[in-house]
């Protein structure tokens, strides 16, 4: 089978791998669909032969990318019960295992195992960049019949990572939330929140995802270049401040933004990946009761949650997509993510 490596340097490559056979406790998926996550720009963009940065263990070889999986079961292996897997099942993936014994994994936070050092798929371990995908029976996550392959890609990380956010902060229909940064995880955001309840204000530097995130059912939007974000959101909410704040865009700018843009006793989420925050502590948390939060990703039943939610209230997921791509375009579908002014693109197999 043919799979999408990054090899550094802003290049990736198409290799040649063995079709994978399924072991007692796995399951070989037939991928329909992979998406195109903004963590895969870090890889995607890192200097050929540094290192990943990003805590895990190196695997031995290349390494296929992609870390939003969705398919049809092709192969079980002898010892997955019927009812964790059946031929042909509809499928969604939680793209982490850990341990599988420890508290974290036995309530589905794999990402958060303790015990031995975590695989994420598509990261050091293979991913969805192919035609098909080797994952122990356990990360399998039923894909509802109302929804896409391509709206279970955008689930299996981006929509469901905005998701577990929201859910995290306790928004409500009462709340004003401003999400910083509107690629294709803050456009999610914005419309789950929307969907909740929540009036949204959007903020990001593109003008483009300003007008998608009106469409997705922003309040308000704000381009930071162009206006002072904290005082045009303390303006639009009569001098409060935003009930809560969820970066998304890993910007320290706008990571303190969203910090002092946060009302007396108001929540502040972070999302995006790396970089760094100053927090000058005392007027900015202290004396504010701010409540600072973090949120990676979701577990696998708040991936089924999400799903749910999405089928539940008629969302529209798959308008996120502005690409579809075939797995031999990827150094095109790659050079266009990477100016990060479009929305979110898929692999369609």
């Amino acid at each position: 089978m043919k799979g999408v490596v990054f090899t550094g340097g802003r290049e990736l490559e198409i290799m040649n791998f063995p079709d994978p056979t399924p072991g007692p406790d796995e399951v070989v998926l037939e991928m329909k669909a992979s998406g195109m996550c903004g963590s895969d720009l870090k890889t995607y963009r890192l200097a050929k032969g540094a290192s990943k940065g990003n805590g895990l263990p190196d695997a031995a070889g290349p390494v296929i990318g992609g870390h939003e999986p969705c398919g049809v079961v092709a192969a079980i292996g002898t010892a997955v019960m019927p009812a964790q897997a059946k031929i042909g099942q509809r499928v969604m993936v939680h793209h982490y295992i850990g341990c599988t014994t420890c508290g974290h994994c036995r309530t589905g936070w794999a990402q958060l195992c303790q015990e031995t050092a975590i695989k994420v798929y598509g990261a050091n371990a293979h991913g969805g960049h192919a035609q098909y995908l080797k994952v122990p029976a356990s990360t399998l996550v039923p894909l509802p019949d109302e929804l896409t392959f391509e709206a279970g890609a955008a689930i299996s990380c981006g929509t469901g990572t905005a998701y577990g956010a929201l859910r995290r902060m306790n928004i409500s229909g009462n709340d004003v939330i401003a999400i910083y940064g509107q690629g294709p995880v803050g456009l999610s955001g914005t419309q789950l929140a929307a969907a909740m309840g929540a009036r949204v204000i959007a903020l990001d530097i593109s003008e483009e995802r300003l007008a998608r995130a009106r469409e997705f059912g922003a309040w308000a939007t704000i381009d930071p270049r162009s206006n002072d974000p904290v005082g045009a959101i303390k303006e639009l909410t009569h001098g409060r401040g935003a009930d809560l704040t969820l970066d998304t865009s890993s910007s320290p700018e706008a990571r303190s933004q969203a910090i002092r843009s946060a009302k007396v006793w108001g929540t502040m989420c972070f999302v995006g990946e790396g970089g760094d925050v100053k927090i000058d502590v005392s007027p900015d948390v202290l004396r504010k009761q701010l409540t600072m939060i973090g949120s990676w990703t979701f577990s696998h039943s708040g991936q089924a949650e999400c799903a749910r939610f999405v089928v539940e209230r008629g969302i529209d997921v798959d308008k996120l997509f502005t690409q579809r791509w075939k797995l031999e375009q990827a150094d095109e579908a790659y050079k266009l993510f990477d100016q990060q002014t479009s929305g979110k693109g898929v692999f369609l197999m």
